[in-house]
Protein backbone atom coordinates (compact mmCIF):
# COMPACT_ATOMS: atom_id res chain seq x y z
CA UNK A 1 0.00 0.00 0.00
CA UNK A 2 2.86 2.07 1.33
CA UNK A 3 4.70 1.87 -2.43
CA UNK A 4 1.38 2.35 -4.58
CA UNK A 5 0.93 5.68 -2.65
CA UNK A 6 4.32 6.63 -3.34
CA UNK A 7 4.22 6.12 -6.86
CA UNK A 8 1.07 7.99 -7.07
CA UNK A 9 2.43 11.20 -6.14
CA UNK A 10 2.99 13.66 -8.44
CA UNK A 11 6.66 15.73 -8.85
CA UNK A 12 4.90 18.69 -9.26
CA UNK A 13 7.96 20.90 -9.49
CA UNK A 14 10.99 18.39 -10.74
CA UNK A 15 8.79 16.47 -13.49
CA UNK A 16 11.08 17.94 -16.02
CA UNK A 17 14.61 17.49 -13.84
CA UNK A 18 16.77 14.91 -15.99
CA UNK A 19 14.74 15.32 -19.47
CA UNK A 20 17.41 16.33 -22.00
CA UNK A 21 16.69 19.78 -23.07
CA UNK A 22 14.61 20.44 -19.85
CA UNK A 23 15.48 24.18 -19.86
CA UNK A 24 15.03 24.88 -23.28
CA UNK A 25 11.49 26.36 -24.48
CA UNK A 26 11.13 23.48 -26.95
CA UNK A 27 10.87 20.67 -24.43
CA UNK A 28 8.88 23.25 -21.67
CA UNK A 29 6.07 23.70 -24.63
CA UNK A 30 5.89 19.82 -25.61
CA UNK A 31 5.50 18.43 -21.98
CA UNK A 32 2.86 21.37 -21.51
CA UNK A 33 4.78 24.66 -20.84
CA UNK A 34 3.24 27.89 -20.34
CA UNK A 35 -0.61 26.09 -20.55
CA UNK A 36 -1.24 27.20 -16.94
CA UNK A 37 -0.39 30.59 -18.01
CA UNK A 38 -2.74 30.55 -20.68
CA UNK A 39 -5.20 29.32 -18.43
CA UNK A 40 -4.93 31.94 -15.96
CA UNK A 41 -5.31 34.89 -18.01
CA UNK A 42 -7.88 33.60 -20.23
CA UNK A 43 -9.81 32.17 -17.78
CA UNK A 44 -9.40 33.36 -14.61
CA UNK A 45 -9.69 36.74 -12.55
CA UNK A 46 -6.37 37.11 -10.13
CA UNK A 47 -9.04 37.25 -7.31
CA UNK A 48 -9.56 33.60 -8.21
CA UNK A 49 -5.72 32.95 -8.57
CA UNK A 50 -5.28 34.35 -4.69
CA UNK A 51 -7.83 31.76 -3.94
CA UNK A 52 -6.52 29.03 -5.72
CA UNK A 53 -3.47 29.71 -3.69
CA UNK A 54 -4.98 30.26 -0.56
CA UNK A 55 -7.04 26.92 -0.49
CA UNK A 56 -3.88 24.97 -1.67
CA UNK A 57 -2.58 26.13 1.76
CA UNK A 58 1.47 26.86 0.18
CA UNK A 59 3.60 27.36 2.62
CA UNK A 60 6.81 29.79 1.60
CA UNK A 61 9.93 26.84 0.68
CA UNK A 62 12.45 29.92 1.27
CA UNK A 63 12.87 29.40 5.43
CA UNK A 64 9.89 30.84 7.33
CA UNK A 65 7.37 28.43 5.99
CA UNK A 66 5.06 31.55 5.55
CA UNK A 67 1.73 31.16 3.94
CA UNK A 68 1.97 32.39 0.30
CA UNK A 69 -1.38 33.52 -0.11
CA UNK A 70 -2.09 34.87 3.47
CA UNK A 71 1.56 37.03 2.30
CA UNK A 72 0.34 38.22 -0.81
CA UNK A 73 -3.20 38.87 0.92
CA UNK A 74 -1.14 41.26 2.75
CA UNK A 75 -0.01 43.47 -0.18
CA UNK A 76 -1.07 47.24 -0.08
CA UNK A 77 -3.36 48.52 -2.56
CA UNK A 78 -1.77 50.71 -4.66
CA UNK A 79 -1.06 51.52 -8.51
CA UNK A 80 2.41 50.62 -8.44
CA UNK A 81 3.78 47.00 -7.30
CA UNK A 82 6.33 44.75 -7.83
CA UNK A 83 6.73 40.82 -7.39
CA UNK A 84 10.49 39.86 -6.23
CA UNK A 85 11.81 36.67 -6.65
CA UNK A 86 14.92 35.34 -4.26
CA UNK A 87 17.00 33.00 -6.07
CA UNK A 88 19.72 33.87 -3.66
CA UNK A 89 19.85 30.31 -1.88
CA UNK A 90 22.74 31.22 0.81
CA UNK A 91 21.99 28.83 3.04
CA UNK A 92 25.06 25.83 3.52
CA UNK A 93 24.34 22.29 2.34
CA UNK A 94 20.66 23.70 0.29
CA UNK A 95 20.80 23.45 -3.52
CA UNK A 96 17.22 22.84 -4.58
CA UNK A 97 16.32 26.15 -5.85
CA UNK A 98 19.86 25.81 -7.55
CA UNK A 99 18.48 22.61 -9.36
CA UNK A 100 15.38 24.73 -10.09
CA UNK A 101 17.06 27.58 -11.88
CA UNK A 102 19.13 25.41 -13.90
CA UNK A 103 17.15 22.49 -15.00
CA UNK A 104 13.73 24.21 -15.37
CA UNK A 105 14.17 27.79 -15.84
CA UNK A 106 10.42 28.34 -17.62
CA UNK A 107 8.61 26.95 -14.93
CA UNK A 108 9.94 29.48 -12.73
CA UNK A 109 9.28 32.04 -15.12
CA UNK A 110 5.46 30.59 -16.09
CA UNK A 111 5.01 30.91 -12.02
CA UNK A 112 6.34 34.27 -11.93
CA UNK A 113 4.19 35.47 -14.31
CA UNK A 114 1.62 33.83 -13.11
CA UNK A 115 2.14 35.48 -9.29
CA UNK A 116 2.48 39.10 -11.25
CA UNK A 117 -0.78 39.01 -12.78
CA UNK A 118 -2.52 37.64 -9.61
CA UNK A 119 -0.98 39.93 -7.24
CA UNK A 120 -1.43 42.95 -10.04
CA UNK A 121 2.70 43.83 -10.42
CA UNK A 122 3.35 45.65 -13.58
CA UNK A 123 7.09 44.47 -13.09
CA UNK A 124 8.80 41.72 -11.47
CA UNK A 125 12.59 40.46 -10.19
CA UNK A 126 14.09 37.54 -10.31
CA UNK A 127 17.43 37.93 -8.01
CA UNK A 128 19.68 34.95 -8.28
CA UNK A 129 23.69 34.85 -6.38
CA UNK A 130 26.16 35.75 -8.74
CA UNK A 131 27.95 32.58 -8.30
CA UNK A 132 24.64 30.64 -9.88
CA UNK A 133 26.74 31.25 -13.55
CA UNK A 134 24.79 28.53 -15.72
CA UNK A 135 21.47 29.50 -13.40
CA UNK A 136 21.67 33.00 -14.41
CA UNK A 137 22.02 32.25 -18.33
CA UNK A 138 19.66 29.95 -18.42
CA UNK A 139 17.15 32.30 -16.84
CA UNK A 140 18.11 35.20 -18.55
CA UNK A 141 17.61 32.75 -22.19
CA UNK A 142 14.52 31.60 -20.29
CA UNK A 143 13.49 35.21 -20.25
CA UNK A 144 13.98 36.08 -23.86
CA UNK A 145 12.15 33.19 -25.08
CA UNK A 146 9.53 34.08 -22.89
CA UNK A 147 9.40 37.39 -24.51
CA UNK A 148 9.80 36.04 -28.44
CA UNK A 149 7.02 33.50 -27.44
CA UNK A 150 4.56 36.47 -26.42
CA UNK A 151 4.42 35.14 -22.56
CA UNK A 152 6.02 38.35 -21.63
CA UNK A 153 5.64 41.97 -22.99
CA UNK A 154 2.81 44.14 -24.04
CA UNK A 155 -0.85 42.15 -23.93
CA UNK A 156 0.72 38.77 -22.83
CA UNK A 157 -1.13 36.36 -25.53
CA UNK A 158 -3.66 38.72 -25.97
CA UNK A 159 -4.88 38.96 -22.57
CA UNK A 160 -4.66 42.38 -22.20
CA UNK A 161 -2.20 41.84 -18.89
CA UNK A 162 1.28 43.11 -19.39
CA UNK A 163 4.87 41.88 -17.59
CA UNK A 164 8.04 43.27 -17.97
CA UNK A 165 10.63 40.88 -16.25
CA UNK A 166 13.82 41.63 -15.13
CA UNK A 167 17.01 38.97 -13.78
CA UNK A 168 19.35 40.50 -11.35
CA UNK A 169 23.07 39.18 -10.35
CA UNK A 170 23.31 39.50 -6.62
CA UNK A 171 26.96 39.99 -4.80
CA UNK A 172 26.93 36.67 -3.32
CA UNK A 173 25.99 37.93 0.41
CA UNK A 174 24.17 35.33 2.70
CA UNK A 175 22.38 37.93 4.15
CA UNK A 176 20.85 38.68 0.95
CA UNK A 177 18.49 35.56 1.49
CA UNK A 178 16.66 37.83 3.70
CA UNK A 179 14.23 39.53 1.92
CA UNK A 180 14.42 43.16 3.27
CA UNK A 181 18.49 42.53 2.50
CA UNK A 182 17.76 41.68 -0.70
CA UNK A 183 14.99 44.53 -1.46
CA UNK A 184 18.01 46.38 -0.60
CA UNK A 185 20.31 44.74 -3.08
CA UNK A 186 17.98 45.25 -5.50
CA UNK A 187 17.99 48.98 -5.24
CA UNK A 188 21.92 49.56 -5.02
CA UNK A 189 22.81 49.56 -1.52
CA UNK A 190 24.51 47.21 1.39
CA UNK A 191 22.40 44.57 2.15
CA UNK A 192 21.20 45.43 5.14
CA UNK A 193 18.32 44.56 6.53
CA UNK A 194 15.38 46.57 7.79
CA UNK A 195 13.56 47.27 10.76
CA UNK A 196 9.82 44.80 10.60
CA UNK A 197 7.50 45.95 11.79
CA UNK A 198 5.82 48.37 11.57
CA UNK A 199 6.78 47.75 7.69
CA UNK A 200 6.93 44.96 5.85
CA UNK A 201 7.72 44.63 2.33
CA UNK A 202 4.03 44.18 1.13
CA UNK A 203 3.51 47.44 2.79
CA UNK A 204 7.06 49.29 1.89
CA UNK A 205 9.28 47.29 -0.06
CA UNK A 206 11.09 47.88 -3.38
CA UNK A 207 11.83 51.58 -4.26
CA UNK A 208 9.03 52.48 -1.06
CA UNK A 209 5.96 50.53 -3.53
CA UNK A 210 4.36 47.62 -1.83
CA UNK A 211 6.35 44.41 -2.73
CA UNK A 212 6.00 40.59 -2.16
CA UNK A 213 9.08 38.24 -2.33
CA UNK A 214 8.49 34.78 -2.63
CA UNK A 215 11.18 32.23 -3.05
CA UNK A 216 12.08 29.85 -6.46
CA UNK A 217 10.58 26.48 -5.34
CA UNK A 218 6.95 28.83 -4.18
CA UNK A 219 7.02 30.28 -7.54
CA UNK A 220 7.60 26.54 -9.59
CA UNK A 221 4.49 25.64 -8.07
CA UNK A 222 2.39 28.03 -9.20
CA UNK A 223 1.65 26.70 -12.78
CA UNK A 224 0.82 22.96 -10.74
CA UNK A 225 -1.41 24.63 -8.56
CA UNK A 226 -3.49 26.70 -11.33
CA UNK A 227 -4.09 23.86 -13.91
CA UNK A 228 -5.25 21.06 -11.18
CA UNK A 229 -6.37 23.21 -8.21
CA UNK A 230 -5.74 24.32 -4.67
CA UNK A 231 -7.91 21.70 -3.55
CA UNK A 232 -5.40 19.12 -4.91
CA UNK A 233 -2.10 20.50 -4.20
CA UNK A 234 -3.99 20.36 -0.19
CA UNK A 235 -4.94 16.74 -0.88
CA UNK A 236 -1.40 16.51 -0.43
CA UNK A 237 0.43 15.81 2.78
CA UNK A 238 -1.12 16.28 6.01
CA UNK A 239 -2.11 19.69 8.09
CA UNK A 240 -0.39 22.62 7.13
CA UNK A 241 2.12 20.96 5.65
CA UNK A 242 0.59 20.64 1.95
CA UNK A 243 1.60 19.61 -0.96
CA UNK A 244 4.81 18.14 -2.44
CA UNK A 245 8.80 20.09 -1.58
CA UNK A 246 11.94 19.43 -2.44
CA UNK A 247 14.47 18.21 0.04
CA UNK A 248 18.01 18.81 -0.11
CA UNK A 249 19.59 15.64 1.62
CA UNK A 250 23.41 15.96 1.85
CA UNK A 251 26.27 15.07 4.35
CA UNK A 252 27.55 11.18 5.35
CA UNK A 253 24.77 9.45 3.48
CA UNK A 254 25.39 7.12 0.08
CA UNK A 255 22.87 9.59 -1.94
CA UNK A 256 23.09 13.05 -1.44
CA UNK A 257 21.05 15.35 -3.74
CA UNK A 258 17.77 16.89 -4.43
CA UNK A 259 14.54 14.56 -3.46
CA UNK A 260 10.62 15.88 -4.14
CA UNK A 261 8.19 13.88 -1.58
CA UNK A 262 5.14 14.15 -0.25
CA UNK A 263 5.24 16.59 3.28
CA UNK A 264 4.22 14.88 6.32
CA UNK A 265 4.15 11.16 4.79
CA UNK A 266 7.74 10.40 4.93
CA UNK A 267 9.83 10.73 8.08
CA UNK A 268 13.68 11.64 8.16
CA UNK A 269 14.52 8.12 8.59
CA UNK A 270 12.45 7.33 5.37
CA UNK A 271 14.57 9.63 3.04
CA UNK A 272 18.15 9.34 4.62
CA UNK A 273 17.41 5.04 4.07
CA UNK A 274 14.89 4.03 1.60
CA UNK A 275 17.09 2.85 -1.38
CA UNK A 276 15.19 5.53 -4.00
CA UNK A 277 16.48 8.21 -1.26
CA UNK A 278 19.60 9.01 0.71
CA UNK A 279 20.18 5.12 0.69
CA UNK A 280 21.61 4.61 4.13
CA UNK A 281 24.57 6.15 5.79
CA UNK A 282 27.94 6.47 4.50
CA UNK A 283 30.03 2.82 5.04
CA UNK A 284 27.24 1.37 6.76
CA UNK A 285 28.21 3.90 10.13
CA UNK A 286 25.42 5.04 12.56
CA UNK A 287 23.66 8.49 12.96
CA UNK A 288 25.17 10.73 15.56
CA UNK A 289 23.39 14.19 14.38
CA UNK A 290 21.61 15.91 11.72
CA UNK A 291 20.52 19.61 10.77
CA UNK A 292 17.18 19.18 10.10
CA UNK A 293 16.17 22.40 8.24
CA UNK A 294 19.83 24.23 7.26
CA UNK A 295 22.62 25.19 9.43
CA UNK A 296 20.45 27.88 11.36
CA UNK A 297 18.15 25.07 12.96
CA UNK A 298 19.00 23.34 15.98
CA UNK A 299 20.18 20.01 15.71
CA UNK A 300 18.58 16.67 16.26
CA UNK A 301 19.74 13.30 17.47
CA UNK A 302 19.52 9.77 16.03
CA UNK A 303 15.91 9.54 18.39
CA UNK A 304 14.73 11.98 16.55
CA UNK A 305 14.83 9.96 12.74
CA UNK A 306 10.77 9.26 13.25
CA UNK A 307 9.47 12.79 12.88
CA UNK A 308 7.57 13.23 9.92
CA UNK A 309 8.62 15.66 7.45
CA UNK A 310 6.08 18.06 8.52
CA UNK A 311 6.16 21.68 9.44
CA UNK A 312 4.49 22.03 12.35
CA UNK A 313 5.88 18.45 13.84
CA UNK A 314 9.13 19.72 13.55
CA UNK A 315 8.59 23.02 15.15
CA UNK A 316 7.51 21.03 18.24
CA UNK A 317 10.42 19.00 18.36
CA UNK A 318 12.27 22.31 19.19
CA UNK A 319 13.78 22.85 15.06
CA UNK A 320 12.75 24.08 11.61
CA UNK A 321 12.57 22.16 8.20
CA UNK A 322 13.77 25.72 7.49
CA UNK A 323 15.03 25.83 3.71
CA UNK A 324 14.50 22.24 3.47
CA UNK A 325 18.17 21.69 3.62
CA UNK A 326 18.69 18.13 5.78
CA UNK A 327 22.29 17.40 6.76
CA UNK A 328 23.42 13.91 8.16
CA UNK A 329 26.33 13.60 10.32
CA UNK A 330 28.04 9.74 11.44
CA UNK A 331 29.10 8.84 14.37
CA UNK A 332 32.71 9.52 13.28
CA UNK A 333 31.85 13.19 12.88
CA UNK A 334 33.92 15.93 15.07
CA UNK A 335 30.56 17.92 16.46
CA UNK A 336 33.02 20.56 17.64
CA UNK A 337 34.75 20.90 14.15
CA UNK A 338 31.09 20.88 12.93
CA UNK A 339 29.35 23.61 15.19
CA UNK A 340 32.75 25.88 14.81
CA UNK A 341 32.43 25.45 11.45
CA UNK A 342 29.05 27.04 11.14
CA UNK A 343 29.66 29.54 13.67
CA UNK A 344 32.33 30.61 11.58
CA UNK A 345 30.47 30.89 8.46
CA UNK A 346 27.84 33.04 10.42
CA UNK A 347 30.75 35.55 11.68
CA UNK A 348 32.18 35.83 7.95
CA UNK A 349 28.53 36.52 6.61
CA UNK A 350 26.79 38.92 9.62
CA UNK A 351 26.54 42.17 7.76
CA UNK A 352 27.51 44.18 10.98
CA UNK A 353 24.66 46.43 11.29
CA UNK A 354 23.64 44.97 14.44
CA UNK A 355 25.94 44.69 17.49
CA UNK A 356 24.62 40.72 19.21
CA UNK A 357 25.06 39.55 15.92
CA UNK A 358 28.40 41.41 14.63
CA UNK A 359 30.15 41.19 18.19
CA UNK A 360 28.87 38.33 19.36
CA UNK A 361 29.45 35.92 16.61
CA UNK A 362 33.46 37.06 16.75
CA UNK A 363 33.55 35.89 20.61
CA UNK A 364 31.86 32.76 19.90
CA UNK A 365 33.74 31.78 16.73
CA UNK A 366 36.92 32.71 18.82
CA UNK A 367 36.19 30.25 21.57
CA UNK A 368 35.10 27.07 19.60
CA UNK A 369 38.04 27.79 17.54
CA UNK A 370 40.23 27.51 20.86
CA UNK A 371 38.18 24.67 22.02
CA UNK A 372 38.59 23.17 18.80
CA UNK A 373 42.54 23.76 18.73
CA UNK A 374 43.33 22.14 21.92
CA UNK A 375 43.61 25.11 23.69
CA UNK A 376 40.14 25.53 25.26
CA UNK A 377 39.52 25.94 29.17
CA UNK A 378 36.04 23.93 31.31
CA UNK A 379 35.31 27.46 31.88
CA UNK A 380 34.85 28.30 28.23
CA UNK A 381 31.82 26.37 27.81
CA UNK A 382 29.56 28.25 30.28
CA UNK A 383 31.04 31.18 29.15
CA UNK A 384 29.90 30.09 25.26
CA UNK A 385 26.40 29.61 26.73
CA UNK A 386 26.47 33.13 28.45
CA UNK A 387 27.35 34.31 24.94
CA UNK A 388 24.83 32.47 23.26
CA UNK A 389 22.27 33.64 25.93
CA UNK A 390 22.83 37.23 25.31
CA UNK A 391 22.26 36.98 21.04
CA UNK A 392 19.22 35.05 22.08
CA UNK A 393 17.78 35.18 25.32
CA UNK A 394 16.47 32.03 27.12
CA UNK A 395 18.10 29.44 24.29
CA UNK A 396 14.80 28.77 22.89
CA UNK A 397 13.60 27.85 19.90
CA UNK A 398 12.39 29.78 17.69
CA UNK A 399 14.89 32.04 19.59
CA UNK A 400 14.35 35.45 20.83
CA UNK A 401 14.66 38.25 18.52
CA UNK A 402 17.29 40.75 19.65
CA UNK A 403 18.48 42.20 16.36
CA UNK A 404 17.23 43.27 13.38
CA UNK A 405 16.84 39.89 11.41
CA UNK A 406 16.88 36.52 12.09
CA UNK A 407 21.12 35.75 11.21
CA UNK A 408 22.08 36.91 15.17
CA UNK A 409 19.70 35.05 16.97
CA UNK A 410 20.35 31.92 14.90
CA UNK A 411 23.93 32.03 15.34
CA UNK A 412 23.99 30.03 19.09
CA UNK A 413 21.68 26.82 17.75
CA UNK A 414 24.74 24.96 16.69
CA UNK A 415 26.98 25.73 19.55
CA UNK A 416 23.93 25.15 22.35
CA UNK A 417 23.12 21.76 20.49
CA UNK A 418 26.71 20.93 19.97
CA UNK A 419 27.47 21.60 23.97
CA UNK A 420 23.78 20.12 25.68
CA UNK A 421 24.36 16.78 23.19
CA UNK A 422 27.86 16.52 22.68
CA UNK A 423 29.26 17.96 26.11
CA UNK A 424 31.73 15.31 27.06
CA UNK A 425 33.24 15.67 23.50
CA UNK A 426 33.82 19.25 24.11
CA UNK A 427 35.20 18.30 27.68
CA UNK A 428 37.71 15.40 25.75
CA UNK A 429 38.85 18.62 23.58
CA UNK A 430 39.71 20.38 26.29
CA UNK A 431 41.23 17.75 28.57
CA UNK A 432 43.24 16.04 26.17
CA UNK A 433 44.41 19.27 23.75
CA UNK A 434 42.84 17.70 21.09
CA UNK A 435 40.15 15.98 18.64
CA UNK A 436 39.83 12.31 19.14
CA UNK A 437 38.49 12.04 15.58
CA UNK A 438 41.85 13.55 14.65
CA UNK A 439 42.36 16.46 11.70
Amino acid sequence: MEETLERTVPKIVTSRIGIEGSHTLETYLTTGGYSALRKALTTMTPEEIQAEVMTSNLLGRGGAGFEVGRKWSMLKNSPLRYLVVNGDESEPATFKDHMLIEGDPHQLVEGTIITAYAVGAARAFIYIRGEFALGLERVQRAIDEAYSYGALGRDIFGSGFSLDLVVHPGAGAYICGEETALIESLEGKRGYPRIKPPFFPAVIGLYGAPTIVNNVESMSNMPWIVNNGGAAFASLGVGRSTGTRIFALAGHVNRPGNYEVEMAKLTFRDLVYKPEYGGGMRMGRNVKAFIPGGVSAPWFGPDQLDLPLAQDDVAKAGSMLGSGSIVMMDDHTCMVRAAWRITKFFHRESCGQCTPCREGSGWIEKMMRRIEMGAGRESDLDMLLDACDNIAPGLSWPPAQTTICVLGPSIPSSVVAGIKMFRDEFLIHIKEGGCPYGR
